[in-house]
């Protein structure tokens, strides 16, 4: 049985979207460069189509606390961490270029410190998370597939979908490889505890992850 979130959002507008189709590279990138840099909407261009997503405020509020769960996984386990946050990741040879919610180098964290990603010579981003409460016209798992994402996770406002690269095609899985003992029921009760009080819901969320760190260290002892 797959678990599912208390709240659901998907009956909630988490975004609006247009859908531009027929274009070309030159086209998407013309209309990209005109856009001012400070802006809420989020382009994402593949093969032709052109979506422009404004996210709503059930979409902001999932994915700052799917942002903050995976910030606080990587700081209590020590990991080292890269955030992308929306930056454009364009692939021209791909003829495709994306702006996720948010994406970081977690693994490859080292090979990208301290200086500015270029994506056409660079690793793409370890793990991409994208919130898409409404359809989209995308298909986002192609999309990322292609660009060579390890690990891709998406969130409808109601589950979490878990994507692995597996020759060069996702499949689906029940945990994060990068955070394999961490289950689906941790990021739901979270998002719940989260709309009442966020702080509560970190000081919560904390210690289970401590908890589980300091049960694992023991077996593994």
């Amino acid at each position: 049985m797959i678990a599912t979130a208390p709240q659901n959002y998907s009956n909630l507008l988490g975004e609006k979207r247009v859908s531009l189709r027929g274009l070309t590279w030159q086209a998407y990138q013309q209309i990209l460069h005109a856009l001012p840099q400070s802006r809420s909407a989020r382009l994402t261009y593949d093969c032709g189509i052109l979506e422009i997503t404004m996210p709503l405020e059930s979409h902001e509020f999932c994915l700052r606390l799917i942002e903050r769960f995976i910030l606080i996984l990587v700081f209590e386990i020590g990991m080292k961490i890269k955030t992308m946050g929306s930056t454009t990741m364009d692939r021209e040879e791909l003829d495709r270029g994306a702006e996720p919610d948010c994406a970081y180098y977690i693994q490859n964290q080292s090979r990208v410190a301290g200086r500015t990603v270029d994506f056409t010579i660079d690793p793409p981003p370890d793990l991409v998370v994208e919130v898409d409460i409404t359809h989209t016209d995308i298909d986002k798992n192609r999309l990322y597939a292609a660009m060579g994402v390890p690990e891709f996770w998406r969130y409808n406002g109601r589950e979490w979908l878990i994507y692995q690269l597996t020759e060069g095609i996702y499949q689906e899985c029940d945990r994060s490889p990068t955070f394999p003992w961490v289950k689906k029921e941790y990021l739901y009760e979270f998002l719940e505890q989260a709309q009442q009080d966020e702080i509560e819901a970190e000081r919560a969320f904390r210690a289970r992850v401590r908890a589980n760190l300091a049960s694992l260290r023991k077996t593994e002892g």
